[in-house]
């Protein structure tokens, strides 16, 4: 049974009401909304996938009256100072199921207490940006090299984790085909974090010199959370023509080179025989081919917007170099033919977010 609230003088109540005080009245809604007399003592109750306010403003409540604020849905509530003061020793941003209650101490100002449990936390490092993922707006930190994630309060982060790229395969003689190297590992997770973290961002793996292996790719990491790099294209020298496994597999070299394992991700292709294309390196969406082709990559939402991560370098078919895996990516490096070394493989990523 709903409260009979607010009570009106000479009011007689009976027992299934006076029982019914314990249950505060619930204001749905479901937009923006500016905080009105009705509300003090009830619940406002928030439901929207996109953001939304609850605005504060002046001589509506008086010092001791109290509302009670939660977030149903999935887009961010922010409680709004209008014409009144709100303070807080916590976030007016809350996520989805957040809340807590708004105690006035006068008709102008208010304390919100929060009654959530573990909520985002907010750090420094990298380069700062805003963005907004599915209605919710977060603070962005991309850390293009390796840092310092210095936490100034403590709470939850999601993190995406970019492995490096592998270098692609080289030859020692003309008619030699090197694989292309496997993309770096992909990784996504929300972390607790109280403390400052070391944040290392993995230098792409370089491409083969004549008569060896390319190198693998190196583990992007924040705390003790990593992902690893991927696997070196197979380099068509004397037997070198295995890709090598690793978060993706390398591509094998011409004269039959086998695809490397990917243990996360996918396999590098097998090439053919002497005198045909190398294969490409594995992706962390598909397999590379015993062809040319490598493996597509993973596509991101990470930011709010998406971005294609961790594809294979290609694999040759001609006397000529490879295609480099660009910086910032997991990209494997492209497989080079004749006497050329092997492209090198793209950098890792680490990017960390918090909710605001």
């Amino acid at each position: 049974m709903a409260t009979p609230f607010p009570f009106v003088d000479g009011a007689v109540l009976d027992a299934s009401e006076l029982n019914a005080i314990t249950e505060l009245p619930i204001n749905a809604k479901t937009a923006s909304h500016t905080l009105v007399a009705a509300d003090a003592g009830a619940r406002v109750q928030m439901t929207n996938a996109g953001a939304t306010t609850i605005t504060v403003d002046d001589g509506i409540f008086v010092a001791g009256q109290s509302v009670n604020i939660y977030n149903l849905g999935a887009g961010t509530c922010t409680i709004t100072a209008g014409t009144a003061t709100v303070t807080t020793s916590g976030s007016l941003a809350l996520a989805q199921y957040g809340g807590g209650t708004l105690l006035f101490t006068s008709a102008s100002a208010a304390t919100f207490f929060s009654g959530g449990g573990a909520n985002y936390g907010a750090a420094t490092g990298g380069t700062s940006s805003s963005i907004t993922v599915g209605g919710i707006n977060y603070t962005l930190l991309t850390f293009a090299s390796s840092s310092t994630l210095t936490v100034t309060k403590s709470g939850l982060f999601d993190v995406l984790l970019v492995g490096a790229g592998a270098g692609g395969g080289g030859g020692a003689f003309s008619t030699h085909r090197g694989g292309g190297g496997g993309g770096g590992g992909f990784f996504e997770t929300t972390l607790y974090f109280s403390t400052n973290q070391t944040v290392t961002v993995g230098a792409g793996g370089a491409g083969a010199v004549l008569g060896a292996f390319g190198v693998v790719g190196n583990f992007s990491e924040i705390g003790s959370v990593y992902s690893i790099g991927g696997g070196a294209g197979g380099n068509r020298a004397n037997a070198n023509v295995q890709g090598m496994d690793y978060a993706c597999g390398g591509g094998g070299g011409n004269n039959g080179g086998i695809g490397g394992t990917g243990f996360i991700g996918f396999d590098g292709g097998t090439a053919g025989t002497v005198d045909v294309p190398s294969a490409g390196g594995g992706g962390m969406g598909g397999n590379g081919a015993s062809s040319v082709t490598a493996g597509i990559g993973l596509a991101s939402t990470f930011t709010g917007s998406s971005v294609t991560l961790c594809a294979g370098g290609a694999g040759i078919s001609t006397a000529t170099t490879g295609t480099a895996g660009a910086a910032n990516t997991g990209d494997g490096g492209g497989g080079s033919g004749g006497v050329n070394n092997g492209a090198n493989g793209g950098s890792g990523l680490v990017l960390v977010r918090f909710k605001v």
